[in-house]
């Protein structure tokens, strides 16, 4: 086990803290861990005649547009349950109210860095409305793919975010329960 020898904040904002850590391994030998702190998301996967929605915006840390679940976690002091953040976020970018959401899991999104968790959630029995995204999903766009398209984009690198990868590999999981 690796234990914490010190800790000290290196930078802070509403989203997310990063923090230096000097640590000690099993061994006695010490270094250091670069973290990011940030709060659990969740991800909603919208599943509608066969196929389902997705949402492309400019991610401005990879420097590129991609198309992924709609996903986010709380800003700064708001708050609720992981499955109204999910509903939020449907709604928020996509527009859609679902009749049904159910958990399909929680997984870590890059557990190596960062100690954000997101929990999954399937959307069904969808009633579209306008979306209320924020300034920052200002370019936002959303579209129906069937599941077909969806597998051709993420095998052509249309689709690149791990969050997403990771609920469509837990909806087919589920599919085989």
């Amino acid at each position: 086990m690796i234990e914490a020898i010190s800790t000290r904040e290196v930078y802070c904002n509403a989203r997310m803290t990063v923090r230096e850590d000097e640590v000690r391994r099993e061994d006695g030998s010490t270094g250091l861990y670069g973290v990011v702190d940030q709060p659990d998301s969740a991800i909603i996967v919208p599943f509608a005649d066969g196929g389902f929605w997705l949402v492309d915006q400019f991610r401005y840390p990879a420097g590129r547009r991609a198309w992924e679940f709609p996903q986010g976690s709380w800003p700064g002091e708001t708050g609720g349950s992981q499955e109204d953040l999910a509903r939020a976020e449907l709604q928020e970018e996509t527009g859609m109210r679902a009749g049904n959401v159910r958990h399909l899991a929680y997984f870590y999104t890059a557990y190596g860095h960062n100690s954000q968790g997101c929990d999954l959630y399937l959307a069904t029995d969808l009633t579209p409305g306008p979306p209320e995204r924020e300034i920052t999903e200002q370019d936002m766009v959303q579209r129906w793919f069937s599941e077909e398209d969806l597998r051709r984009m993420i095998r052509d690198g249309a689709i690149v975010d791990a969050a997403t990868l990771a609920a469509y590999t837990y909806v087919l999981l589920d599919r085989q329960a």
